[in-house]
């Protein structure tokens, strides 16, 4: 029997990682099913409302099988940034600690998830749209240039052509007068958490079919009404897959053409998600036949 006046155990975090097109939506949908968990995305893209296609957003009929939170926040106009993330994600956790004192996370982007299981703290800097006009009349070449020289340590994390991280970092320097680098403090969580990765040996195959099916599914078609409501500048359409969708639309190039350098530049953003998980994490990594059942026995042993 508990003693009376021992303290409560911390909440649990299950934060269920790894690259793109590892599994981790199918997996994630079999391991709340069975616990009676939400499932948390943790996904920088998904959080915009009509990219569906192109993000392998969870299809209705997932939806239906488990509730999805922290999808379909904003319109891809409305950027989200870190600090306005965490704080959202955050609630949702309370939520589920209040729920049943559980919390299940899921996904692949790293900042996201660091800021969270970490506590890192970014600075609560308010979007400066004037600014953002002008870093984007400056083109995102210029503002990566820009970037490395005023804060090089967030330039080596930001991907040349991340324009709305680019331009959130440099908004942060030109409003506080600080690098962005040099203001993420960290106030670790309240919570117990445990990491499970994915790394199947055949990513490279994944990659390349997932690519095709997302061309299959209509991400052309997606991407065309993107254009036509929010523009073909709108930064988020300069990520992979909807970057080559326009470019085919607008007649650079053919579509086999597209798939090939979607495919490649997705292998190249996996290599550097598998470095940053092995670097910033410390999982479990999930390598068995029964993925499900390793997951399981993993999540008793959080629980205690």
């Amino acid at each position: 029997m508990l003693d009376a006046t021992s303290p409560e155990p911390r909440p649990l975090v299950i934060a269920l990682m790894g690259a793109t097109a590892s599994g981790k939506t199918a997996l994630a949908i079999e391991l709340a099913e069975a616990q009676g968990l939400a499932v948390l995305s943790v996904d920088s893209r998904q959080l915009y409302r009509q990219m569906d296609v192109g993000t392998a957003k969870p299809t209705p009929a997932q939806r239906q099988r488990v509730r999805h939170e922290l999808l379909d926040l904003r319109d891809p106009d409305q950027p989200i940034n870190l600090q306005e993330f965490v704080q959202l994600a955050q609630e949702a956790i309370a939520a589920e600690h209040r729920r049943c004192g559980v919390a299940l996370l899921v996904g692949g982007t790293g900042l996201y998830l660091k800021a969270l299981l970490a506590g890192l703290q970014p600075p609560a800097v308010a979007p400066q749209p004037q600014l953002r006009q002008q870093f984007s009349a400056l083109g995102q070449a210029h503002c990566h240039r820009l970037l490395q020289q005023a804060d090089p340590e967030a330039a080596a994390r930001i991907m040349p052509r991340d324009a709305i991280r680019t331009q959130r970092a440099l908004e942060v320097i030109y409003a506080t007068g600080r690098p962005l680098s040099a203001q993420q403090r960290r106030n670790p969580p309240p919570w117990r958490v445990l990491e499970l990765a994915l790394d199947p040996p055949d990513l490279a195959q994944r990659i390349s079919r997932r690519t095709e099916q997302l061309y299959a599914d209509g991400l052309v078609a997606e991407t065309a009404g993107l254009i036509e409501r929010f523009g073909a500048d709108c930064p988020l359409l300069q990520t992979i897959g909807y970057d080559e969708a326009r470019r085919l639309l607008l007649g650079e190039l053919d579509r086999p053409t597209a798939i090939a350098l979607s495919e490649r530049r997705t292998r190249q953003f996996a290599k550097r998600q598998r470095t940053w998980f092995r670097r910033q994490h410390q999982p479990q990594w999930l390598n068995g036949a029964d993925l499900l059942q390793e997951a399981l026995l993993a999540t008793r042993q959080g629980l205690g």
